[in-house]
């Protein structure tokens, strides 16, 4: 594809300018009282993006008997397609953390690594721990393991720290499958194969810029910090029976390898008909390249730990209820997403774009940034910018439409500040004031969205 054709075509002129005016002032108005709700008035974000959802379509005009079928129709198919994808990663990652497989690769990679190397060492297993983990998960799951690191390297805690939250941020926000990767995926009806694989060629130069080399910085603005009395850095329970490092390592990065496996082969052989395309493209669809993996922790993880198969199977019930929360947001963002698409939302956008001559990817990134701001939530910010500029990927390659994907992710990453609960999280772990947090986590935070956007931008002319 030519690069021109990033720019989002311009369809038939919309036949009044005052319904391009209404609906203008619906989707303010929409957004504009779901930052209200999540932030003022402390409404759970389900809560508020399906009333915004309702008024939305209100003063849009839509007809009632349609408001609830939209909504409806993409609450539905978003967690259907998302919603199994979530469970199963919970799942996978609380197999890791119950088993000890995450102090497994922490000690193993540390073990391996100088004091000069610690916070590139730091960087790598953040971002292993981080492909099958949520953020907050692996925000708790590492802060012991980066307290430890900075007491026996006897080296400043943000030189540890800030590379071991770029490492999270960065997964979370780039790579699926976290929830707002593959919602933007399903909203922009990308591949996930290849969002996959550009995602990780996007990441690590970003990882490594926001992560081991900011670090420096971040140490000399924050200053010294001492270990905060909310978590004692011990040193981590000895287990009788623990699972290898080969073990935790391969089931972490099956999915992983099943899904690039997948995007090679539709690349390299490009023949629906051939065994080997067909296979692959069976196991290395998303659904069952976690139910692989996750099988394969329930052995590799929870069997390798002493684990019988009762403790198995209440490990991984368990790891659904803290997630449900999660799925009923995904899910109402997509709703909230189907409604902007059906008003006409996304063929307003369209039209503008194409007058304009905007890029759609820089489009995608801009609109994730401003909803970032507003509400702080990045699965929110995610949702609604990849509502917003769907119709855009209709006539984009599957490779820009996953540079779209990533795109909305990098701009969901944008200054964390005092309206997002991952501020406060990192702040009351690290032991930091308001200041040294906006400082140090803050401004790592921004660093990723603008290094991703700066080689999502390039990387569009070149494939």
């Amino acid at each position: 594809m030519a690069p021109t054709t990033l720019l989002a075509a311009a369809p038939p002129a919309l036949p009044h300018t005052s319904d391009n005016t209404q609906l203008l002032v619906a989707v303010l108005l929409s957004i504009g009282a779901i930052i209200l709700l999540i932030t003022r008035l402390k409404l759970h974000p389900f809560l508020a993006l399906t009333l915004g959802s309702g008024l939305l379509a209100v003063v849009a005009g839509a007809p009632f008997d349609k408001l609830l079928n939209s909504f409806s129709t993409g609450f539905g198919s978003t967690v259907a397609s998302v919603g199994l994808l979530i469970g199963l990663g919970a799942m996978l990652g609380k197999l890791l953390a119950d088993s000890g497989g995450a102090n497994i690769i922490a000690d193993t990679v540390l073990a391996r690594t100088g004091s000069k190397a610690l916070p590139w060492a730091m960087a790598l297993i953040a971002a292993l721990l981080g492909l099958p983990l949520f953020f907050e998960v692996g925000v708790v799951l590492l802060i012991p393991i980066v307290l430890l690191v900075a007491r026996r390297g006897n080296v400043p805690l943000m030189r540890v720290g800030i590379p071991a939250l770029a490492g999270l941020s960065v997964l979370h926000g780039l790579v699926p499958p976290h929830p707002g990767p593959l919602v933007a995926i399903d909203a922009l009806k990308a591949d996930l194969g290849i969002t996959l694989a550009l995602g990780l060629l996007v990441a690590i130069p970003t990882l490594v810029i926001a992560g081991p080399l900011f670090s420096r910085v971040a140490e000399r603005w924050v200053g010294p910090l001492e270990s905060p009395t909310a978590v004692t850095p011990e040193e981590p329970v000895k287990r009788e029976h623990t699972p290898s490092f080969g073990a935790v390592l391969a089931t972490i990065l099956l999915p992983v390898l099943l899904m690039l496996g997948k995007a090679l082969a539709d690349v390299v052989i490009d023949d629906p008909k051939a065994m080997v395309q067909r296979v692959l493209d069976f196991v290395g669809s998303p659904l069952i390249a976690l139910l692989a993996a996750t099988l394969l922790g329930m052995l590799t993880l929870g069997r390798a730990a002493g684990f019988d198969r009762a403790r198995i199977s209440d490990t991984v019930g368990k790891a659904l209820g803290p997630i449900a929360g999660i799925v009923f947001i995904v899910g109402a963002g997509g709703g909230f997403k189907q409604t902007l698409i059906d008003v006409g939302v996304g063929d307003m956008v369209s039209h503008w774009a194409g007058q304009w001559h905007i890029s759609a990817l820089l489009l995608g990134w801009l609109i994730a940034v401003l909803i970032r701001l507003a509400t702080g939530s990045a699965t929110v910010a995610t949702i609604t910018a990849a509502g917003i500029v769907s119709p855009l990927a209709a006539n984009m390659s599957s490779t820009h439409s996953a540079l779209l994907v990533l795109a909305v992710g990098a701009g969901s990453l944008f200054l964390s500040h005092v309206n997002d609960a991952g501020f406060w999280l990192v702040k009351e772990y690290f032991g930091m004031s308001v200041g040294q947090t906006l400082k140090s986590w803050s401004v790592m935070e921004t660093i990723i969205s603008v290094v991703a956007i700066a080689l999502i931008l390039p990387l569009s002319l070149l494939v």
